[in-house]
């Protein structure tokens, strides 16, 4: 019925399509008239456009005019003009949609309409890729069109700093990789000075290949982390306990690898840790202990379910960890939250500090932040309902210009590997000898290898493709379509080059003429060759049937199929692609193929012989689509527990922010002084309780240890008639008076510097604890649901108190340090923007490697000038705040004798 019904008033798809054909029918009567223009005339359309916008005109009513502007300018610079479809993929682009365009139509030159409409409002347009390579590509060819209408392009690689940041977020168009963007912001976010931060906010992001950055790599978070302060003590506390615990004090579960506390071993260890005064509050599952609770946690896997010369060593007092499946040695390789810290304790080796996550953020997280976001890639219907559920994204499938010519075949199906890696070889040799190229996909690195050693030893040349140079990688891409190449690859997401039959004519001529000048007759001569061989190369491609792609296992997910398929095919031309399957492979094993192989055995299947059948496809389709829906689950419940810690990000950041904006934080400091003050009498002098119930003695105690005042609270107390009330207004009164003293001793200027600093540097040392917390807190949360308890709304509750007892906190350390605070030296002139040791990190959803090398500290060297005393500051001068100090310590100046 719903088939029927479509095929009478067409899909939604095409419905919408509908809509942007008579814009894209505006643009096309446009065209003789931009035509005509000079390129003066041309580039002062962007001025134009400017001044409407100024007047009160919307984006929407300049998209035709800009849009042609565009399509003209690309036709002049690159020799490219746009096609209808690519123009409407741009509207898709603009009106914040996913475009679903078929690789090889063309999407790098698509988003230069949609990116030139919205960079003309001077708000900055970030167009996302997959890497950096593609990243500096994309800002060099695309930026020609930029350049040519007048605005600015800059592009964010690995390696650059902070003012060559900044430079390329100020620019009209940025182009810049995911990773760098997200830790662009966590980075800002912790910055001591404005002037300091690089993003100038979050407008409109195109995301390029938007299913692999929104869907694949949003599985894992961007984490910035940096070295803990030592606990050794409290490890090398918590291990001396595990040995007391009898054996009903705790379950273990070898199979699944956990090991618990019993109810009677929880008051066991209430007990221990009480007497040793690491017991907060009454009960070990209080939240104040999540953290203790934790790594007991952690010592009892270490001495419960770890074996030392099976899981790790001890070698050259070190614990090394040993791989479960090939027995080596892993140097270097550590456990995390905390694991290899108790490990350390029991075995009684030196205790390497944890690494404390500084900031984090998931993709889900950091693109929403975007005012307007829109996607493009060859495959994302399968993810349609992931797209619109998390970002409200909707997809557009866009037709192809020109009609797809590629043949699907059913898939094959073998009984075993080895059967099915002799037939893969068989094609591939085939199609070699008949001057086909064909591209061989793998679900794994280590399977690539193993097919190209048999291609090996079948006397096949061929390359193989990895994830680790992503320029080399294009180049061997782009020449995927030579007759006769094979050409082996690992997931085919995000490589951004089309596979051209017969290669790749730009590719080649950037390789070829490197030392020739151009515009030479040997430049030229050069060129006209390459064309002319490649056009040869073309019609033998051609001719043997256009690009084979052989798939040599299914993934979990259709998309990734249909992105290996998508290569072949491109722009009309010929092409054919068909998977290989066998009982063995992951997806089959998972879903029941034991009871097949029995069945094809009692059926007399022979070997080398193979079934093919639509039957099974859709059978494969289903399995697909039954992980894709376990998948999207597993990520949809992540999101949910960390827009949790998001909501309370953006509240930390949003006042970072304010208080970065703000010369003067007196009135704010002086706010936290008066609640701390509030919040010390009502605790000690409760409302409406009798004079006798007053503890005057605490309260004393509580302003000297908070405010650094003797106050004479006692004598206060027995004053006739006095009230809570009165007492409250005195103690705020002298300690107002003492900050008073104090700004006037040091100046107000230097006040204003010390009460920024102390404030903005407590606030991130709370929030890097807060966030330990509730990590540790997330990991035993799911506990609560043996107790019928939804563990997601505890995790709210908790997560929400934790907070709040955050603020409460920030508000007592600063008023403790700005209390205290004296000057040890003379003032600095400005505060720094010095930042912890950091090291980024974000973990391959395909490998699970950390995609991010860690950054090496900068190592400082100490010569001191002619002169110079160590040990009488007076002989040192004037010294930078960032210079080390002449002591010899090997601290920063700052951080020593400029300390204050």
């Amino acid at each position: 019925m719903l088939g029927a019904l479509a095929r009478l008033f067409g899909s939604s798809n095409d419905r919408r399509l509908k809509g942007h054909r008579s814009r894209v029918a505006e643009i096309n009567a446009l065209e003789p008239e931009v035509s005509a223009l000079t390129d003066e005339q041309l580039r002062a359309r962007t001025d134009i456009f400017r001044q409407q916008l100024a007047e009160g005109a919307t984006l929407d009513d300049l998209l035709a005019p800009a849009f042609a502007t565009v399509r003209e300018a690309a036709k002049r610079v690159l020799g490219q003009r746009h096609f209808d479809v690519q123009l409407m993929g741009g509207i898709v682009l603009h009106e914040r949609g996913i475009a679903e365009m078929k690789t090889g139509e063309g999407k790098t030159l698509v988003a230069t309409a949609p990116v030139y409409l919205n960079a003309l409002t001077g708000r900055g347009v970030h167009v996302v890729t997959v890497n950096d390579y593609l990243a500096t590509r994309d800002a060099g060819w695309m930026g020609r069109i930029y350049r040519f209408l007048g605005l600015t392009t800059g592009m964010i690689v690995h390696g650059m700093d902070d003012d060559e940041r900044r430079e390329a977020y100020a620019c009209d168009v940025t182009y810049a990789t995911n990773n760098e963007l997200g830790f662009d912001y966590l980075r800002d976010n912790m910055k001591y000075d404005a002037a300091h931060m690089v993003q100038r906010g979050h407008f409109f992001a195109i995301v390029d290949e938007v299913d692999s950055i929104l869907v694949d790599e949003a599985r894992t978070p961007l984490i910035i982390s940096g070295p803990l302060e030592d606990r050794s003590e409290l490890y090398i506390t918590l291990d001396g306990f595990i040995p007391k615990l009898a054996p009903e004090h705790y379950e273990v579960d070898e199979k699944q690898r956990t090991v618990a506390l019993t109810e009677d071993g929880n008051e066991f260890m209430e007990g221990l840790l009480g007497a040793a005064g690491l017991l907060k509050g009454e009960s070990l599952y209080d939240v104040e202990n999540v953290t203790v609770v934790h790594h007991i946690n952690q010592a009892l896997r270490a001495h419960r379910l770890f074996q030392r010369d099976k899981d790790y060593i001890v070698k050259n007092g070190e614990v090394v960890i040993i791989d479960e499946f090939t027995g080596r040695m892993m140097p270097g390789r550590r456990y995390s939250e905390g694991l290899h810290q108790a490990l350390e304790a029991k075995e009684r080796v030196a205790i390497q500090p944890e690494n404390q996550t500084l900031a984090s953020i998931t993709f889900q997280n950091y693109f929403r932040l975007y005012e307007k976001l829109a996607g493009m890639t060859g495959t994302a219907l399968t993810e349609a309902d992931e797209f619109m559920d998390i970002y409200n994204l909707e997809v557009i499938e866009m037709p192809t210009n020109l009609p797809v010519q590629r043949i699907d075949d059913d898939d094959e199906v073998y009984r075993t590997q080895e059967e099915k890696n002799r037939a893969i070889i068989r094609l591939v040799t085939d199609c070699r000898e008949r001057g086909q190229p064909i591209l061989v996909g793998t679900t794994s690195i280590e399977k690539s290898e193993t097919l190209s050693e048999a291609l090996k030893a079948a006397g096949v040349e061929h390359q193989v493709l990895n994830a680790r140079y992503h320029e080399q990688e294009a180049f061997i891409v782009a020449q995927a379509g030579v007759p006769g190449a094979v050409t082996i690859a690992t997931n085919m997401a995000g490589r951004g080059t089309d596979i051209q039959l017969g290669g790749n004519a730009d590719m080649r001529i950037q390789r070829e003429c490197e030392e020739l000048q151009e515009g030479t007759p040997e430049f030229d001569a050069q060129v006209a060759e390459i064309r002319a061989d490649i056009a040869a190369k073309k019609e033998v491609a051609l001719k043997a049937g256009g690009l084979f792609v052989v798939g040599t296992e299914r993934h979990e997910s259709r998309r990734i199929d249909n992105q290996l398929r998508g290569r072949s095919g491109r722009q009309g031309d010929p092409g054919h692609s068909k998977f290989y399957l066998s009982l063995q492979d992951d997806l089959m094993r998972i879903f029941g193929s034991d009871r097949m192989d029995g069945m094809l055995q009692k059926l007399g299947l022979k070997e080398d012989e193979a079934i093919i059948h639509p039957w099974i496809n859709k059978a494969v389709e289903r399995a697909q689509k039954k992980v894709e829906a376990r998948n999207f689950d597993m990520r949809k419940n992540l999101l949910k527990y960390d827009n949790v810690l998001n909501d309370q990000r953006k509240v930390v950041f949003e006042q970072r922010q304010e208080l970065l904006q703000e010369d003067d934080l007196a009135e704010t400091v002086a706010d936290m002084r008066h609640g701390i003050v509030d919040d010390l009498v009502s605790a000690r002098v409760p409302e409406n309780a009798y004079a006798e119930q007053w503890d005057i003695e605490g309260l004393k105690e509580d302003v000297e240890r908070v405010l650094a005042l003797d106050l004479p609270v006692s004598d206060w107390a027995q004053e006739e008639g006095i009230a809570d009330e009165e007492i409250r207004e005195r103690i705020k009164n002298a300690a107002d008076e003492a900050m008073a003293s104090k700004a006037a001793r040091f100046g107000p200027d230097v006040m204003r510097q010390i009460e920024k600093a102390v404030v903005l540097q407590t606030l991130d040392g709370l929030w890097r604890e807060h966030i330990s917390t509730l990590d540790h807190l997330r990991q035993v949360i799911g506990l609560r649901g043996y107790g019928q308890r939804d563990p997601l709304n505890e995790y709210k509750t908790e997560a929400f108190e934790l907070f709040q007892a955050m603020l409460g906190r920030l508000r007592e350390v600063v008023t403790g340090q700005l209390s205290r605070v004296e000057l040890v030296q003379s003032p600095p002139l400005m505060m720094e923007d010095e930042l912890p040791p950091m090291q980024a990190h974000h973990l391959s959803p395909f490998t699970g490697q950390d995609e991010l090398a860690l950054a090496e500290a900068d190592q400082d060297v100490l010569v001191l000038p002619e002169g110079v005393d160590p040990n009488d500051p007076s002989t040192w001068g004037k010294v930078p705040r960032n210079a080390m100090c002449p002591c010899g310590s090997g601290k920063k100046f700052k951080h020593c004798h400029g300390r204050f």
